[in-house]
């Protein structure tokens, strides 16, 4: 294991994750930093622990201001989710991130020229076919985000927090530059945009559950019964564990600190109205290599505007399922959104718990299927735009 730590370290971790009071979890993150080795294997975590207080402090000293009313308090870290998906608007300041909230969403959005005008997130709804996309547009991005600069705690908290990313560059002058600081300052706040070959969710559940490890990837150089051991050291006695894809004894680590994660993004570059904003889109797509995919867009012009929305259903690798009750005929005109790849008990789960215990069975049409409506059990894969009707005990 990269960090090695004792068993008073883990006990102390298992009290921070057992605290929901602000005041106390950050004592615990105090006593549990206390009981962690300063070596090169803790280096990260450490550094991580201590942004996850820094963002505590934060709030409880806005809380304080508010109580005494001494001014509003400071920016909101975190924006409730609503809508498909939440999709963090990342650039440094002038790119024209208000200007792509005021062009594609419903936002009120103050668009100047002068800089750092941003000062918390904005979110707003962008309309997509029947969905919705919540666009949070986070405070300008600068060199030394992640180290707490500025507003930076709130601009990577906004990152951390949503679904997905939109990283904005002005093709006005050097996009790679651009580029490479708002990925730097991601990769030291541990979130990354290239997609790991594994991934472990840790659901952690109420006491009586007890611990369930859903394997449907492949361990490396490690065995399950370390990976159980790991868990109940860390006292992880009640979850579900999903893990897919490669993964390795330090991922399963990781998981349980919730320090790296993944987000899907692409790139909005923006201005290809100006001059050289043809030469700099070329070197972009030459840098980026197709690894993320790139909208050449001009917020003023009104150009490109229009592929933001397909490009961001793709990059979710989301799908719409709809719904309608037994007897109707037509469905509901507003689907479900879930993972591409969920099945019928992902759906049931959406829709009310209760419906995956009383499931007896479902109908579904589909264009694949060589005849619709099927009759389907809970294990049946999804596709977009499927149309499904349940039917319960």
């Amino acid at each position: 294991m990269p960090t090695n730590l004792p068993p008073e370290a883990k006990d102390k971790w298992a009290e921070v994750e057992a605290t929901h009071d602000p005041k106390m979890k950050l004592q615990k993150y105090q006593e549990f930093l206390a009981t962690v080795p300063q070596h090169k294997g803790t280096l990260k975590l450490r550094g991580q622990i201590k942004k996850k207080m820094a963002i505590i402090r934060k709030e409880l000293e806005e809380k304080k201001k508010k109580g005494t009313g001494r001014g509003s308090g400071g920016p909101k870290l975190f924006v409730e989710k609503e809508g498909a998906a939440q999709i963090a608007l990342l650039g440094m300041t002038n790119v024209g991130k208000s200007s792509l909230l005021a062009a594609v969403t419903n936002a009120k959005v103050e668009v100047s020229p002068n800089p750092y005008t941003s000062r918390e997130p904005v979110p707003s709804i962008m309309n997509y076919k029947d969905i919705r996309f919540q666009i949070v547009e986070a405070p300008a991005m600068l060199e030394g985000s992640a180290d707490g600069k500025a507003w930076g705690m709130v601009t990577l908290g906004s990152a951390r927090n949503a679904d997905g990313l939109i990283l904005m560059v002005d093709l006005s002058y050097d996009p790679i530059s651009q580029i490479e600081l708002i990925l730097g300052e991601l990769e030291k706040a541990r979130i990354v945009v290239s997609k790991p070959k594994g991934r472990v969710e840790i659901d952690r559940k109420h006491a009586g559950v007890a611990l369930r490890i859903i394997l449907l990837g492949k361990l490396v150089g490690t065995t399950m019964r370390e990976v159980e051991d790991l868990l109940r050291s860390y006292r992880i006695n009640d979850a579900i564990v999903k893990i897919t894809g490669e993964v390795t004894l330090d991922d399963v680590e990781d998981a349980i600190f919730e320090s790296t994660t993944y987000k899907p993004a692409l790139i909005v570059a923006n201005k290809m109205d100006l001059e050289g904003a043809g030469s700099n889109l070329k070197r972009l797509q030459a840098y980026v290599k197709g690894k993320m995919p790139i909208v050449a867009v001009s917020c003023e012009k009104r150009v490109g505007l229009e592929q933001l929305g397909e490009e961001l259903f793709k990059t979710m690798d989301i799908i719409r399922v709809y719904t309608k009750e037994p007897g109707n005929k037509e469905p509901s005109s507003n689907p479900f959104t879930l993972k591409r790849g969920a099945t019928l008990q992902d759906l049931a789960k959406n829709i009310h718990g209760e419906f995956v215990k009383d499931f007896s069975f479902a109908r579904v049409w589909a264009k694949r299927l060589p005849f619709s409506p099927q009759k389907a059990g809970l294990s049946f894969v999804l596709e977009d735009g499927d149309i499904v009707e349940i039917h319960t005990k």
